[in-house]
């Protein structure tokens, strides 16, 4: 084999190693795409949550909008006893409408990760206050294949500066998809609190996505929470006016 014909082999495998690292994720950026993908420029959709417990379960309807990390809105369509709550997220501030008592009620911070209607989600997790790419650093585990779909899998720490009490959260994000497959959060002591798996990938609006969402807190037996989006679209416009507390009002009559 010639010089020349050598060093043309050098060169290649050096220019394929150049580019295979030029293509490198690293942990954040993983996160940051599931999380786009997961929100969209804005996303409107109808979900079901179902509570189950080792002597009964309930489920509860719900319609939801959200626009960038800012804004959210969700309604409550059944059962009968809640239908027509609202709950509201601007920026870090969140309101409750209830249309029984016709009463606003601000939630203050210290209660975002109270249980949301009496469920294994807090009120974070269906607001989501906090950010999963601002809030917390970011460290590559590496991968692991988690009910056969390969996986990247990241530790994620929370700033010093942020208001979440997790102490640790790791999240696997899938390889081929950028979707958000397993999660477990630990408490300030690292005790694993809460595992959240993800299952049945279907196409909704313009992308695939998981479309059941379970969380099971490990010290309660028999206890978990099941979340089916049933649909969504991503990416209409909303106008930033519909996220108001007069609109709450009005999205809770038109459910009646």
């Amino acid at each position: 084999m010639s010089k020349r014909l050598i060093l043309f082999f050098v060169f290649s495998i050096c220019i394929i190693g150049f580019a295979v690292r030029s293509q490198t994720l690293t942990a954040k950026e993983i996160i940051t795409r599931c999380d786009d993908k997961s929100r969209g420029k804005t996303s409107q959709g109808e979900m079901t949550m179902t509570i189950v417990r080792p002597t009964w379960s309930r489920s509860i309807t719900m319609k939801s909008w959200e626009k960038g990390r800012g804004l959210s809105l969700i309604v409550i369509t059944a059962p009968a006893k809640d239908k027509g709550q609202v709950f509201l997220k601007i920026k870090t501030e969140m309101w409750n409408w209830l249309p029984s008592i016709e009463r606003m009620i601000k939630i203050p911070p210290s209660m975002m990760l109270q249980s949301w209607m009496g469920s294994d989600f807090t009120n974070d997790d269906l607001i989501k206050e906090s950010s999963i790419v601002k809030d917390y650093t970011h460290k590559l585990l590496g991968k692991e294949t988690v009910r056969d779909m390969p996986c990247y899998k990241i530790e994620m720490m929370p700033l010093p500066e942020a208001a979440i009490t997790w102490g640790k959260v790791i999240v696997w994000i899938t390889v081929d998809g950028f979707d958000q497959w397993k999660a477990e959060y630990y408490d300030e002591d690292m005790s694993l609190i809460n595992v959240l798996n993800a299952f049945n990938i279907k196409k909704m609006g313009d992308r695939e996505i998981p479309t059941q969402l379970e969380i099971i807190p490990v010290d309660k037996k028999n206890n978990k929470t099941i979340l089916e989006i049933r649909s969504v679209v991503y990416d209409q416009p909303i106008k930033d006016s519909f996220f108001s507390q007069q609109n709450m009002r009005t999205v809770s009559q038109r459910i009646k």
